[in-house]
């Protein structure tokens, strides 16, 4: 029962899937019924997880963690940072070796959600 825009991950293989457009359907992978990921939006660890927005000259920069930045090792790390406006999904993936932030050619003032996945902590909204 998919709506658009929500995550899925398979607790099998850990496959994850982004919905583009509603379904009734059951999302079913490996057999199983994969997991809507809910997003967190308050941090209650030492690690910094929810995106923190900076306007500037290009758009907005977004930075995961305000004031001390996410860890970005092959252990942990922000798999991807997501903007999302009225008709557009802004997608920035990360690897390890990445600095936990991305660049989006967008203003402010229209977007809906920003929302990042950790690899170890899940997704994650301001």
């Amino acid at each position: 029962m998919g709506k658009k825009n929500e995550i899925y991950k398979c607790s099998v293989c850990g496959q994850m899937i982004e919905i583009l457009e509603g379904t009734q359907s059951k999302v079913v992978c490996c057999g199983k019924e994969m997991i809507v990921q809910e997003a967190k939006s308050q941090d209650t660890s030492l690690e910094k997880h929810v995106p923190f927005l900076e306007e500037n000259e290009k758009g907005v920069l977004v930075k995961i963690g305000e004031k001390e930045m996410h860890p970005m090792t092959d252990a942990h790390y922000i798999l991807f940072i997501e903007v999302i406006t009225k008709d557009k999904v802004l997608r920035a993936n990360l690897k390890p070796t990445d600095l936990p932030q991305a660049q989006f050619s967008v203003k402010k003032k229209d977007i809906i959600e920003v929302r990042e996945f950790c690899n170890l902590h899940g997704l994650w909204n301001n």
